[in-house]
């Protein structure tokens, strides 16, 4: 392990950050100065970020503990030409009404982890529409466009991964990475700006940006990138049955986020407590100590922490506490999560099979039957043995819903409506 000067480096090199670095020492030394001033982008292309993007704030929000100051950088500008990375087929062409819809409702959940203000290391929020829409086509190519080599960016892996699977790529596409490697300089001449981070699936991209630096005549920019997310079996994390993890809570519940983290795998708990809490390294030294039946107080821990830090102490507490009584106690807590159904279908009856996938609990009737049959479906914490049985008002708890549990951990209540 490199011993760093910054406390910045070595903070992400104990937690696990640091994946692929431009210039380790120029880089350390520009943070060791407290004058590392650092930007991620993240586009609109949805109305909540991903757990994906966590990994980034978190990035950032070390930074700024270590005296650097963050940028966080909105795509209103990159989400109309669309990040080909990672995809086999072309993002849709969104509307500038739905960006702006959708930046608004991103915005907020940077605050969870990061101070905003004026200060030397208060972080600070931009567009890259402010730029991007005004840049004339013909300046644009002469400018900028004559700095980039075609066979350089067919070997990026943005491109090549898509034309060596045979699938098309839009010439929209393919300027993505020059309107991102315009975005680092374009922050350099305005903030100060000299690294960018990022996913490992972004290195080409950012060290495009380093390099158009470097030939538009900023001083030296630095890429720095993290790991892929990935559980201990190799899947790509931040997946569920329900879909993304979300970080707005309308999105995905702090209920539901507790429990994504209370659910992972062994082999993962001290890893994702580095990455996605803040807890000190000592104490995480010490539930990396525990064995056996043990981790699952390291899991509660992992959930509770990550929980507070996105969604705050009394969320995360409510959240721990409803699956305290949910599984210790078997009672039903109105924190669980709701999905509303209408009054007169149920009072006609709905069938069980029709009713889990109504709560996102499972995927398809088929997908249900399956659960029937393996005994992983209960309502009202009975196993349900008949897929054609019906939901009908008898079924309602005194609580006036009904509890629809697929396995140990995961319930839902259905509420007439």
């Amino acid at each position: 392990m490199t011993a760093f000067k910054s406390d910045f480096l070595n903070i992400l090199q104990e937690r696990g950050f640091i994946h692929q670095c431009s210039d380790f020492d120029g880089l350390d030394a520009l943070a060791a100065k407290g004058e590392a001033i650092a930007y991620v982008g993240y586009d609109c292309t949805a109305p909540s970020l991903h757990i994906g993007n966590y990994l980034t704030m978190m990035m950032l929000h070390w930074l700024q503990e270590s005296g650097n100051k963050p940028i966080t950088l909105m795509g209103g500008g990159t989400t109309m030409v669309g990040d080909p990375s990672g995809k086999d087929e072309s993002r849709a062409i969104r509307s500038v009404a739905e960006i702006e819809a959708n930046k608004a409702s991103i915005r907020g959940v940077f605050a969870k982890v990061l101070r905003y203000g004026t200060g030397h290391s208060d972080a600070i929020m931009l567009d890259n529409a402010e730029w991007l829409t005004k840049l004339n086509w013909i300046e644009m190519l002469r400018d900028i466009g004559r700095h980039f080599s075609v066979n350089r960016m067919l070997t990026m892996d943005s491109v090549r991964l898509r034309l060596e699977r045979e699938q098309e790529m839009s010439f929209i596409e393919f300027n993505y990475m020059v309107c991102q490697a315009y975005d680092f300089v374009e922050l350099s001449r305005r903030t100060g700006c000299r690294l960018q981070m990022g996913g490992s699936d972004q290195w080409g991209n950012i060290v495009n940006g380093v390099d158009l630096g470097r030939r538009m005549g900023t001083p030296q920019l630095f890429a720095l990138t993290t790991p892929l997310l990935t559980t201990a079996s190799g899947a790509k994390m931040g997946k569920t049955a329900q879909g993304a993890v979300w970080l707005n809570a309308d999105q995905f519940s702090p209920y539901d986020f507790w429990q994504y983290w209370r659910n992972v795998e062994d082999a993962d708990v001290v890893k994702f407590l580095k990455l996605f809490t803040i807890l000190p390294m000592g104490e995480i030294a010490k539930l990396a100590a525990l064995q056996g039946g043990e981790i699952n107080e390291a899991k509660k821990i992992l959930a509770t922490e990550a929980t507070a830090l996105l969604h705050g102490r009394g969320a995360a507490n409510t959240a721990s506490e409803t699956a305290r009584q949910t599984f210790e106690q078997g009672a039903i807590s109105e924190s669980l999560p709701t999905v509303d159904i209408p009054r007169g279908e149920l009072e006609a009856g709905i069938g069980v099979l029709a009713a889990f996938v109504t709560a996102s609990l499972v995927a398809s009737n088929g997908e249900a039957r399956r659960q029937i049959k393996g005994g992983g479906l209960r309502v009202n914490d009975a196993v349900v043995t008949d897929e054609k049985m019906a939901l009908t008002p008898s079924h309602l708890t005194p609580e006036g819903v009904i509890k629809l549990s697929m396995g140990k951990k995961k319930h839902i209540l259905l509420k007439p409506a």
